[in-house]
């Protein structure tokens, strides 16, 4: 058996947490390495491309969260074997990534620069993805987005949509998804009551 390391900031959500939460769901032991973020400067030297996260398989170390989680969806059997539905399962994957893009784009700004990219992406272009998300959940049955089952593209769907409604993302509003595409609160509350996913959040206290 392989041995593995993934490493990320040390909290909960970020561009780890489906790997982190497919790991835990398919029982593969892993290390899960964490660290501060104000260790990073540090971190970033022994990384590839001067980003997190990386997955060490070995002695071969990875970069690419959306490579990474579709690799160890595959291992955890969370990633579809059928070609349509892998595809299916991609573009959610794809497009939950440009969210992070644009988001990630607004850190660092501050006061009105800050505010204003926010408030646009909340009226723009965040609306703009949670209606198709909405819709392509429904297109596919309701309950997941590919495959008929728990994907890793229901994790990253999970742990964004919950990141949008934390409180955490000033100006971003806590009931955007609410507002904009209702059907996804009860998806996010289906999701986090899936027994693996409900005791990792309890592990960790989150």
């Amino acid at each position: 058996m392989n041995t593995l390391k993934l490493t990320y900031f040390d909290f909960s959500g970020g561009r780890a947490e489906p790997a982190r939460l497919a790991l835990h769901i398919g029982g593969i032991p892993f290390e899960d390495s964490r660290f501060a973020p104000g260790d990073f400067p540090e971190v970033r030297k022994t990384t590839p491309l001067n980003q997190v996260p990386t997955l060490h398989i070995n002695d071969v170390q990875v970069t690419q969260s959306d490579a990474i989680t579709r690799y160890v969806g595959k291992l955890a059997g969370l990633y579809p074997a059928d070609d349509l539905q892998a595809l299916f399962c991609d573009e959610v994957l794809g497009a939950l990534e440009d969210i992070n893009t644009a988001l990630g784009a607004t850190f660092g700004m501050t006061g009105d620069a800050l505010k204003n990219a926010r408030e646009a992406l909340a009226t723009e272009a965040l609306p703009r993805y949670l209606r198709w998300m909405e819709k392509q959940l429904y297109a596919h049955g309701g309950e997941f987005f590919a495959d008929q089952r728990l994907t890793v593209a229901d994790l990253k769907a999970f742990v964004m949509l919950r990141w949008l409604g934390s409180g955490k993302l000033d100006h971003i509003p806590v009931d955007l998804v609410q507002t904009v595409a209702p059907k996804l609160v009860a998806y996010i509350e289906r999701i986090g009551g899936v027994p693996a996913i409900a005791e990792y959040y309890k592990m960790r206290g989150a």
